[in-house]
C-alpha cells in the first residue's frame, strides 16, 4: 500500500515557452519582487514538510535556470522536458530517484503557481491518499456563457459541478507515467495530469483549495500574484 510518512516529490514541469504570457524570457523566469516566478515557487514547495525534494523539468536551451537559487537543504534536481506539458511531466517521473517507488504518490505543481497554501497540500496529501489520487480544484463561481464564432452569447451554461482544476494534482508514480505515456501513444495532448488519469479510467478526487492558488498566464495575473507573494502566504 503507498505511504506518504516519508515525504513526497514534487515534479514542476518549467520546459513551456510562456509565448502567451508576451515577455522576453519564458513565463517561469519574470521577475516578481526582484526574484524569478520559479524561484518563489520551488522556495513554497520545499518550505512544506512533507515534500521531500523537488524535480525541476527544463527546456534543453534554458540559459536562465543556473541563475536561481541557492535553495534550502532539500534535494532539488533538474531533466530535460518535451515538447508539451505532459512530455515533461512524464520525463521528471522518470528522472526521480530509485527511492521514489512505483507505488508511491508523486506531487506535479505548476512553475509558474507560487501562491499555493501549505494547508491545500496538506489537505491534498490527507484526502487523495486514500482516494487513490486527486488534485486542487476550486467550484465555478461565475456564470458561465458559451460564445458562438463571432463571439456572440451562444448560451448559458450551467456552473453545477463545474470545477476549476488547480495543481498540486497527486497520483501514484507509475499509475501517472502509464497514462502519460498511454495518451502520448495514442496522440492525445492532456491538459494536465487529471485527464490522462481520466482517460486510464481513474476518477480523481477533487479537493477544494483557495481560489487565489494563482498561476501566471497573463500580465494581469502579475500584480496579484506580486500582492499575495509580498503579503506573505500563510
Amino acid at each position: 500500500m503507498a505511504t506518504v510518512e516519508h515525504g513526497l516529490w514534487c515534479v514542476v514541469p518549467a520546459a513551456g515557452s510562456g509565448s502567451r504570457f508576451g515577455a522576453d524570457r519564458p513565463k517561469q523566469y519574470t521577475l516578481i519582487a526582484g526574484k524569478p516566478v520559479l524561484q518563489w515557487t520551488i522556495e513554497r514547495l520545499l518550505a512544506h514538510p512533507r515534500i521531500a525534494g523537488v524535480l525541476v523539468v527544463l527546456a534543453g536551451d534554458d540559459d536562465f535556470w543556473p541563475g536561481l537559487g541557492p535553495f534550502a537543504s532539500k534535494t532539488v534536481l533538474t531533466a530535460m522536458g518535451g515538447g508539451q506539458r505532459s512530455d515533461s511531466v512524464l520525463a521528471g517521473l522518470r528522472a526521480l530517484p530509485d527511492s521514489v517507488a512505483a507505488e508511491d504518490f508523486v506531487l506535479v505543481h505548476d512553475a509558474a503557481r507560487p501562491c499555493v497554501r501549505h494547508a491545500d497540500i496538506d489537505a491534498l496529501i490527507e484526502r487523495a491518499s486514500p482516494a487513490g489520487g486527486g488534485l486542487l480544484a476550486a467550484p465555478v463561481r461565475d456564470t458561465l456563457k458559451r460564445a458562438d464564432a463571432s463571439g456572440r452569447v451562444a448560451a448559458t451554461e450551467s456552473r453545477e459541478s463545474r470545477w476549476r482544476a488547480f495543481t498540486p494534482q497527486m497520483f501514484r508514480r507509475a499509475e501517472l507515467d502509464s497514462a502519460l505515456e498511454s495518451a502520448a501513444i495514442a496522440g492525445i495532448v492532456v491538459s494536465d495530469e487529471a485527464m490522462a488519469m481520466e482517460r486510464a479510467g481513474f476518477r480523481p478526487l477533487l479537493v477544494e483549495g483557495r481560489d487565489d492558488n494563482l498561476k501566471l498566464t497573463t500580465q494581469a495575473d502579475r500584480a496579484q500574484i506580486e500582492f499575495l507573494l509580498l503579503r506573505g502566504v500563510d
